[in-house]
């Protein structure tokens, strides 16, 4: 090839997705099995007839609609083709050459790929051993050249989330010319009331003057919408607007928006499921223990086996029992919560598993 390309992307590692295998459960992606909800479904065929037009790029009724259900201005909230789009618009709305970008390590594969496509620096801080964010770790690892911080809270693929004062310890730790950014992926599925909602944080940040926390979140997981491709920031204005400079135009499809809509319609059902889910996830992690294996309090839609070196041997182990779940290797595995039903045959493989 005599193109001149990047030479730093020979070592950009690749994002790795859930594998599917034909005839198995696929518990890799944290998808929720059960689909969008019907209402959602036939608001997605009839959009189908107009697609011969482009989407309103700025998505501004599901803008407006966001707003009204978080209580912020319609200039606090932009969307963007999923939040991990977004993720990369934050790092290029405040990254120059030579600034980094700090997050807990292991948690969003993203993070590392989208920080080095921008050309930012990235800080890696280790979790603790009990597998959750370690905030002083954290706060140390905060240099002048950190213009940015990702919060994965509840943590993926560990499940374990901050509790209101350690996020609020954090938070004042941090120079106000960083931004904070909490991301809330997994947010419908927590059930421990010492987890804070990030947006409420951020509000109660910002009515202090603090204007550097944002929160992130997704109508992928609890909303069912993965294959649809949208995602949301909520943050002060002057932020949003840096990152609106930044975006791809038309960047999520007339059908995301559309579905997304259907979706806040229909809220009270999807968070329904997820109430169905958090029970499924408490009983999936008793068996698990009981079984002998170590599992973190998990505060999202997945349980995490911290196996070590054991990661891939497990996940061979559950491949032959048709059951598809997500190794780290070196690490862990992280097991998707659905049904009862799916969670069964992954526990019947998980109880074989050689110990």
């Amino acid at each position: 090839m005599t193109v001149r390309t990047r030479a730093d992307l020979e070592s950009l590692p690749s994002y790795v997705p859930g594998r599917s295998l034909p005839g198995a459960i696929k518990l890799a992606s944290n998808e929720v099995s059960l689909g969008p909800l019907p209402s959602v479904v036939t608001a997605i065929a009839e959009a189908a007839a107009r697609i011969n037009r482009y989407p309103d790029s700025g998505a501004a009724e599901l803008t407006a609609a966001l707003a009204r259900k978080l209580d912020v201005a319609e200039d606090q909230v932009t969307v963007g083709c999923g939040s991990v789009t977004l993720c990369q618009q934050l790092i290029q709305a405040t990254c120059a050459e030579g600034d980094e970008v700090l997050f807990p390590w292991r948690s969003f594969e993203a993070y590392p790929i989208v920080t080095q496509v921008v050309g930012a620096a990235q800080t890696r801080v280790p979790l603790t051993a009990g597998h959750a964010l370690d905030v002083d770790a954290m706060i140390a690892a905060v240099t002048p050249k950190t213009r940015l911080v990702f919060v994965c809270t509840p943590n993926n693929p560990t499940g374990t989330a901050l509790t209101r004062s350690e996020l609020e310890r954090f938070l004042a730790a941090v120079p106000e010319d960083t931004l904070v950014v909490i991301d809330e992926a997994y947010r419908e599925f927590v059930s421990n009331p010492e987890v804070p909602d990030g947006v409420a944080v951020a509000k109660e940040q910002w009515a202090r003057g603090r204007d550097n926390v944002a929160v992130l979140r997704t109508f992928s997981k609890a909303y069912g919408l993965a294959g649809l491709r949208v995602g949301y920031l909520v943050a002060p204005a002057p932020v949003i607007d840096v990152v609106r400079k930044v975006f791809i135009p038309f960047g999520v499809n007339a059908l995301a928006q559309v579905a997304a809509l259907a979706s806040l319609a229909a809220e009270d059902e999807l968070l329904a499921r997820c109430r169905e889910i958090v029970a499924e996830r408490g009983r999936v992690r008793a068996e698990l223990v009981e079984a002998g294996y170590e599992v973190p309090e998990s505060e999202a839609n997945f349980v995490w086996l911290p196996l070590g070196e054991r990661a891939m041997e497990f996940n061979e182990h559950c491949l032959a029992q048709k059951v598809v779940v997500r190794a780290f290797a070196g690490d862990g595995v992280r097991i998707t919560i659905t049904t009862p039903d799916e969670n069964d045959v992954f526990l019947a493989a998980a109880r074989s598993f050689p110990r």
